[in-house]
């Protein structure tokens, strides 16, 4: 960490204040954590520097992934701060199973490395990152795809997510669940597993709310993960499409961020906390992430705030998936089965 020192910052939130969720099985997950992608435009040692900042200001949820080439570097931050007095125990650490790693074996070991690279005995929830085994080069255009490349085979599926509840078996993770999953691939995923996934993890901000979705998994006692819950101001070039819209720039987030004399972006988070999601916002500045902290233990949005934001939902899903697609002629919805089916071969 280059002699990066922990200390708990007087202006911080007191961790035992920040909202939890409990889940199925009565772990409690703190409801707001800090996101690790950023390897496109941020360096690895700059997103440990983020890790140790945000746990000085009260954090105690990061969310990692092997695909994002920084966990070594976020493992050093966490060895920092176990060793400046921060339990194990008061920590809630995520990775995440890369498409390349769905095969036989592949997961144990892929899990086994990311405990190495964060310098953990065990995570507290590890998910399948997305549910196609189809693999990209780092930084490719929307263009790419695999010649290997295949839709969403249900059997293919269950075979890694096996290995998965192996994984709970082990001790290796406490908890399991999904990303980028549909209803329809849910729903089959339910019926079948043994452990039921804990979380699913989502786009979900103002202009992409997923009611159906939202509203599926919280009645199937599955938490809702949120990622982009600020819009994602700084994603990659390969993720923007003209017809995107803004979050913080819509005037119902910025009405209410001046009322509360705030950056937009905390109001979406805020926003996120109190609609019953879980948004893992990511900055390296430290007054975005500590604004974000201190959204979830401020005075609530009104009801009609929080009505007048849910009147704005422009289902403008910006991390739209296209290096997954597995045929010519395909668009990018054919990912998310918007017809209520999982979209055939």
């Amino acid at each position: 960490m280059n002699g990066a020192k922990w200390t708990p910052a007087a202006d911080g939130v007191d961790p035992r204040l920040v909202p939890k969720r409990r889940l199925a099985g009565g772990a409690l997950m703190p409801a707001i954590g800090l996101g690790t992608f950023g390897s496109d435009h941020v360096s690895p040692d700059a997103v440990a520097a983020a890790v140790m900042g945000a746990a000085a200001v009260g954090y105690r949820h990061f969310d990692c992934a092997s695909v994002y080439g920084n966990e070594e570097r976020v493992g050093a931050a966490l060895g920092a701060l176990r060793e400046a007095g921060i339990r194990r125990e008061e920590l809630w650490i995520v990775s995440k199973l890369w498409n390349d790693k769905h095969g036989e074996g592949d997961v144990e070991a892929s899990c086994r490395q990311s405990l190495t690279d964060l310098r953990l005995d065990y995570l507290d929830m590890y998910l399948v990152h997305w549910p196609f085994p189809n693999f990209h080069p780092p930084g490719c255009s929307v263009e790419s795809r695999s010649p290997d490349a295949q839709p969403y085979i249900h059997a293919n599926f269950m075979r890694t997510w096996r290995q998965m509840e192996q994984l709970v078996d082990a001790g290796l993770t406490r908890h399991i669940g999904t990303s980028n999953m549909t209803i329809p691939k849910l729903k089959l995923l339910l019926a079948d597993a043994r452990i039921r996934p804990a979380v699913n993890e989502m786009e979900l901000h103002p202009h992409c709310q997923q009611p159906e979705l939202f509203e599926f998994v919280r009645a199937q006692g599955i938490e809702p993960v949120g990622y982009c819950p600020v819009g994602s101001p700084a994603r990659p070039e390969r993720d923007r499409m003209p017809e995107d819209t803004v979050d913080i720039e819509d005037p119902v987030i910025a009405r209410i961020a001046l009322r509360l004399g705030v950056h937009p972006a905390v109001v979406s988070v805020q926003w996120a906390v109190q609609r019953g999601q879980t948004p893992i916002p990511f900055s390296t500045k430290r007054a975005h992430y500590l604004g974000n902290l201190r959204s979830t233990v401020s005075e609530p949005l009104t009801d009609e705030e929080m009505r007048a934001i849910a009147g704005i939902d422009r289902e403008c899903r910006l991390i739209k998936g296209q290096v997954f697609l597995w045929k010519d002629g395909q668009t990018w919805e054919d990912l998310w089965d918007p017809n209520g089916e999982i979209t055939p071969p």
